[in-house]
């Protein structure tokens, strides 16, 4: 048992120890290779949707179909030219093989809390950690949480799905854990709000994941070399293919860091996806939405503007149409008869809301960029539509009260698949970037309290290079914490 009178780091380290934790490291995360084989064959018998020690080393994109097993390459699917309508390569990596919560925000929760327990900066023995969010990230605080023992405290709007919701009320240690906000998807200052409100109690310790740099950073180094590796899998056979962009929704921009790997490594096009009805980026506007997950009316500080090439905006109401059409049997049978492969209609289950913005983000680029098909668009699929059934249900009594039937899904086809253009898109100049960038000002110097120095370093890209410095040290750090434990055997 740990006793009273020890030091707080070494109750953390007893913490962990008696827990059985030992915490991968961020190489681990990006080459499972590296991962002990004895961890392996360890988790062959642990279920993926456990609060399990071990599933802490499945926090990354290679686990297979089963989410138990480990494959080579990351798992995703290339969507067809009778589905997208665009002869460019559009590859969507699958972030519903996470474990716990079938997401890859998982991955930016563990990034955001390991640093700081093996730096002294979070304390699961007395400390609380909270976790705001639209949607996914505060399911992986709370999930993270609970494998360290400690309380995950979730802020999200009331008004996202009720699958959000009934599984936090499965995972969270009390029901005061969950913290409802007032709003929907776009409604984030809301959120900054009620943190800023719990942050006067020192036993709260606020993971913003909007300014938590390392969810920057594990995207850049973990998401960014697994994208790297599929894109690979493609190019060892046709080597004249081109990864010419990354498409990710804003949200907290963490997973935009993987495009600044890409751009490195290929020279792609990094391009920001928002709800059109809440054009924030694309004409500092503002408004309400339904694309789940996504954030809106601010830019997050970890956003790295001004390596941002294009700005593409995605109604909510082809949104909400595609995932009627792609999770009815209705609509299934629609895109059967349009000649897409039933591989792809089964991945289609992979695509939750945000999933499908990035997805139409991708084609709009594509017609933009005016790709051929030696080009390739990547993107991601936040998580799965298992998070919006009861999304289905709304839209369907929505838009087609009188029934969703052959009719329904080709208008649906047409409008929201075929139907995607160029506009509401901005391909930025440096001039457009700036306002981007300076309209981040007013979230975080104005009502944040972020100095003015340390807002306006962002814009320099030796600033966002020096960050990556930082994954060798916390590497090292999880190392030392892991052998004070007994657990780095």
């Amino acid at each position: 048992m740990i006793g009273a009178d020890v030091s707080a780091d070494e109750r953390v380290v007893e913490r962990l120890a008696e827990a059985g934790i030992a915490l991968p490291t961020f190489e681990q995360l990006a080459d499972p290779g590296k991962i002990p084989r004895r961890i392996h064959s360890e988790l062959e018998s642990v279920d993926p949707d456990a609060a399990h020690p071990l599933n802490l080393f499945r926090v990354h994109w290679y686990n297979g179909p089963d989410r138990r097993s480990t494959v080579d390459v990351p798992e995703h699917v290339v969507l067809p030219t009778e589905l997208t309508g665009v002869d460019a390569r559009i590859v969507v990596a699958l972030g519903d093989r996470f474990p716990m919560i079938g997401a890859h925000k998982v991955l930016a929760a563990y990034a955001c809390l390991a640093p700081r327990v093996v730096t002294r900066g979070f304390d699961p023995t007395s400390q609380r950690a909270v976790w705001p969010s639209t949607g996914n990230y505060c399911r992986g605080g709370v999930a993270i949480s609970r494998i360290m023992g400690c309380r995950g405290v979730a802020v999200l709007p009331e008004g996202m799905s009720r699958e959000r919701f009934e599984w936090l009320e499965r995972w969270v240690s009390e029901p005061s854990d969950i913290v409802r906000t007032a709003g929907v998807e776009s409604n984030v200052k809301e959120i900054y709000d009620e943190c800023n409100r719990l942050a006067r109690d020192p036993a709260n310790v606020i993971l913003n994941q909007f300014s938590e740099y390392p969810n920057h950073l594990v995207h850049l180094l973990v998401t960014g070399s697994a994208l790297e590796r599929v894109f690979d899998s493609f190019r060892d056979s046709e080597p004249s293919l081109r990864l010419r962009a990354f498409v990710a929704a804003s949200g907290s921009a963490g997973t935009l860091g993987a495009g600044d790997h890409l751009k490195d490594r290929f020279g792609a096009q990094i391009v920001v996806a928002e709800a059109l009805e809440c054009p924030t980026l694309l004409r500092n506007g503002f408004g309400e939405h339904n694309i789940q997950g996504i954030g809106d009316k601010h830019v997050p500080l970890i956003h790295n503007v001004m390596n941002t090439d294009v700005v593409a905006d995605v109604s909510d109401r082809d949104t909400d149409r595609l995932n009627v059409l792609f999770n009815t049997a209705e609509g299934r049978a629609f895109l059967r008869a349009r000649g897409v492969h039933e591989r792809v209609i089964e991945a289609l289950d992979a695509f939750g809301l945000s999933s499908i913005c990035n997805v139409l983000a991708a084609i709009k680029t594509a017609k933009l960029l005016r790709l051929g098909a030696d080009d390739v668009v990547v993107t991601v699929a936040t998580d799965g539509a298992a998070m919006y059934r009861t999304e289905v249900d709304k839209v369907l009594a929505r838009d087609f009260p009188g029934g969703f039937g052959q009719t329904e899904a080709a208008e649906t086809f047409g409008r929201s698949l075929e139907g995607q253009g160029t506009g509401d898109m901005l391909q930025l100049t440096e001039e457009d970037r700036r306002r981007v960038f300076n309209l981040g000002y007013f979230t975080w110097v104005e009502q944040q309290g972020v100095s003015v120095e340390d807002f306006v370093a962002r814009e320099d890209q030796a600033f966002w290079r020096s960050l990556r410095d930082l994954l060798p040290e916390w590497d090292e750090a999880i190392r030392a914490f892991n052998a004070r434990s007994g657990m780095a055997a």
